[in-house]
């Protein structure tokens, strides 16, 4: 690839659809991300009206690119499991309704006769963080991200382990091992896994961060349900480096603001369960913030051509 180049990534979540220009000045340079704009996705309102708004705002940053000659392609992280093989939509939950079979790579290729690459929302967080983030030169990696849900990624010999459908790294629904929830790892560790379990226990119905402040202050529930969370992911994180054997784990998204709490159970059951040679792996924070996955679709796009 022949420097300075620039591809268009774009992160589509259930909220909104945030586009920028990645833009390469040299070899061994980190990228910088410009011209970032974003739009509501208005999930509800099907899944062809949000391919149609993905397509508005990738022209949209495209007619602002000062250099459009060197314009190598399209990436985009995308909610929703997708296919390895076409970049469609093989899968999407309520949040996105109508999106499932979306053919996303098919469409913008169309609008726009460049090459496309699509990869699952959390991956592509997962792929900056290892190029150019908490993790950059690591070649094995677990990367998770408990927020509202569960989502991970995997970086193996330095690209994204995206397995034989392109589903890879859905740490979600590994089982858990405290007996709570509905045996998923993601109903005791995510965000509204905690809030579920507060409310089991509790009968009251509170959002993550009024929980957390609950536990500071205190409340012997709300101290449990985030401890639970952490443990939940300390265990299933020694299993995966039994694995993998990782040079590294990263940890992203809000349940990481629930502070000491969280990642003190964390780092105990991890070290409880894992074998003495990996007990001292380090976990670390992401450090891209919001522009992870943009980073990572401009990244996998980049591996894409090189395939």
């Amino acid at each position: 690839m022949e420097y300075p180049f620039s591809v268009i990534a774009v992160d589509v979540g259930g909220t909104k659809i945030a586009c920028a220009a990645v833009r390469y000045e040299s070899a061994g340079e980190p990228p910088v991300v410009e011209g970032k704009r974003s739009v509501a996705t208005c999930a509800q309102e099907g899944g062809e009206a949000v391919l149609e708004r993905i397509v508005g705002i990738v022209a949209d940053v495209r007619a602002s690119l000062a250099d459009q000659a060197h314009l190598v392609g399209i990436g985009v992280g995308t909610a929703g499991r997708v296919d390895a093989r076409d970049g469609s939509i093989a899968y999407a939950n309520e949040i996105m309704p109508g999106w499932t079979g979306r053919p996303v790579a098919e469409r913008l290729k169309a609008a726009f006769g460049l090459p496309v690459a699509v990869l699952g929302d959390v991956q592509s967080h997962a792929l900056g963080e290892a190029r150019w983030g908490a993790a950059r030169g690591a070649q094995t990696c677990i990367v998770m991200a408990p927020g509202t849900g569960l989502g991970g990624g995997i970086i193996a010999g330095g690209r994204i382990l995206r397995g034989a459908h392109g589903f890879a790294g859905e740490i979600g629904a590994t089982p858990n091992t405290l007996h709570a929830g509905d045996g998923n790892l993601e109903s005791v560790a995510a965000g509204s896994g905690i809030e579920a379990r507060y409310e089991a226990a509790t009968g009251t119905h509170l959002g993550g961060a009024e929980i957390s402040a609950r536990a500071y202050e205190g409340d012997p529930a709300a101290r449990e349900a985030i401890e639970n969370a952490g443990r939940a992911l300390g265990i299933a994180l020694a299993g995966w480096a039994n694995m993998l054997d990782p040079e590294m784990a990263v940890v992203s998204g809000s349940v990481v603001k629930a502070g000491p709490i969280w990642r003190d159970a964390l780092h105990a059951a991890y070290v409880e369960h894992a074998p003495g040679v990996l007990a001292e792996l380090p976990v670390l924070d992401a450090s891209l913030g919001d522009a992870a996955p943009l980073v990572g679709a401009a990244e996998n796009l980049l591996d894409s051509l090189e395939g």
